[in-house]
């Protein structure tokens, strides 16, 4: 089973916040694959699909970013995940804004949520994207910067960039982590666009 892990901040007060970007990664992989992310397990709320024959939980934890490691390895005990089977999805305040980056594996990069994983984990070795949200505006915290609501503007490039996110987890499942990099840091071009996996 491959597991995709969206970190986020849960409730009203914090939807469509920078922060929030990987829950929104989960959202746009449940409507495409036609799954509810509705099932109360352990600290998330998973949903199950099955994607070119592999089986997929997608997840959203109910713990803060800051804490999300108790519910992803909760969800790894649960479901005897691999690691290279695991998949984070997170915000990046290093990366342009819409940038969309995949890692096969590495450190937490200053992501208090990438951080809080590894140390539940003990591990490195897992992979991740990152959505950049850039770099706050000279005099405002980072961390007032991430919880509050992009702009109209910014909004419709993070939209698009949480597709690109989506469209390259779709290809980590079926095709693996080399195939999701490729397509995912290139330019977006219509001929790279991947085909939906069956269901």
């Amino acid at each position: 089973m491959y597991l995709v892990v969206g970190l986020g901040n849960p409730g009203r007060r914090y939807r469509g916040t920078r922060h929030n970007l990987g829950l929104e990664v989960i959202d746009a992989l449940a409507r495409r694959w036609g799954v509810a992310v509705d099932r109360d397990e352990g600290f998330a709320e998973t949903g199950r699909a099955t994607v070119d024959g592999h089986r997929v939980l997608l997840a959203k934890p109910q713990t803060y970013v800051n804490v999300s490691g108790a519910a992803v390895a909760d969800l790894r005990r649960r479901h005897r995940i691999r690691p290279d089977h695991l998949m984070v999805v997170v915000d990046d305040l290093d990366l342009p804004l819409a940038a969309v980056r995949v890692r096969e594996k590495g450190s937490h990069g200053g992501h208090n949520g990438l951080r809080s994983v590894i140390e539940a984990l003990a591990t490195t070795e897992f992979a991740r994207v990152r959505i950049g949200i850039g770099r706050p505006p000279a005099g405002v915290d980072p961390a007032e910067f991430v919880l509050e609501r992009p702009s109209a503007e910014e909004r419709e490039a993070l939209d698009a960039a949480v597709a690109r996110a989506a469209d390259g987890i779709a290809l980590w499942v079926t095709e693996g982590v080399q195939a999701a990099m490729r397509y995912c840091h290139a330019r977006p071009t219509p001929d790279t666009i991947p085909r939906t996996p069956t269901l």
